[in-house]
């Protein structure tokens, strides 16, 4: 029987807190940088791949975006989120999927992933998830580890990336890079992990 990546983040979310997890963040701000340096109206459609637990959809709300959507494998986090949120859980679209089984229905005008798109390993899911992104993304922003940051993640194997494998991955004739930038993410461990971030758009 084969490695159930489900159960697994089910497992995670359901056992852990926010501050047992090395991904948590208070404010992630970096990803709210880069969303406000493309200037999106309220209407926005945004996604936050990956989602689980993160704050990133209380920022989103906060400023009064009115077309968020969270996707994540499990739905103990997504459980989580809402019941942090409360009432206004009520103005968000949450997908319970494996980002390898997602197939969008619209094209979204901001695509946000810190952190999923490392845990995919082999060249035929990340040719896949590329190409779901350049065809249903018109700006793009993806946080994976670095090449000098971790190997493992949650016990799991990830595929570390610099600016180059990152661009060479995304980049199409009509999506190009924008901006990247590496990150020192503080876990609530007190260790430092090294992130990079880089940004795409529709040319």
């Amino acid at each position: 029987m084969g490695f159930n990546t489900k159960a697994h983040w089910e497992d995670i979310y359901k056992k852990k807190m926010p501050n047992e997890v090395s991904w948590t963040q208070e404010i992630p701000q970096t990803s709210i940088n880069f969303l406000e340096s493309f200037n999106l109206s309220k209407g926005s459609s945004i996604i936050d791949v990956g989602g689980g637990e993160s704050k990133f959809v209380d920022y989103l709300l906060s400023k009064g975006y009115e077309n968020i959507t969270v996707l994540d494998i499990s739905k103990n986090a997504i459980e989580k989120a809402k019941t942090r949120i409360g009432v206004n859980s009520e103005k968000v679209k949450w997908i319970v999927a494996d980002i390898n089984e997602f197939v969008p229905n619209n094209k979204f005008d901001f695509w946000h992933d810190r952190a999923v798109f490392h845990f995919l390993t082999n060249k035929e899911s990340i040719l896949k998830y590329s190409k779901m992104v350049s065809s249903s993304a018109i700006n793009f922003v993806v946080g994976t580890f670095s090449t000098e940051g971790p190997k493992k993640c949650s016990g799991l194997d990830i595929h570390q990336y610099d600016e180059i494998s990152i661009r060479k991955t995304f980049e199409t004739s009509n999506f190009k890079k924008v901006e990247s930038k590496r990150v020192d993410h503080k876990t609530p461990f007190d260790t430092i992990q090294n992130f990079i971030f880089c940004s795409f758009t529709a040319t």
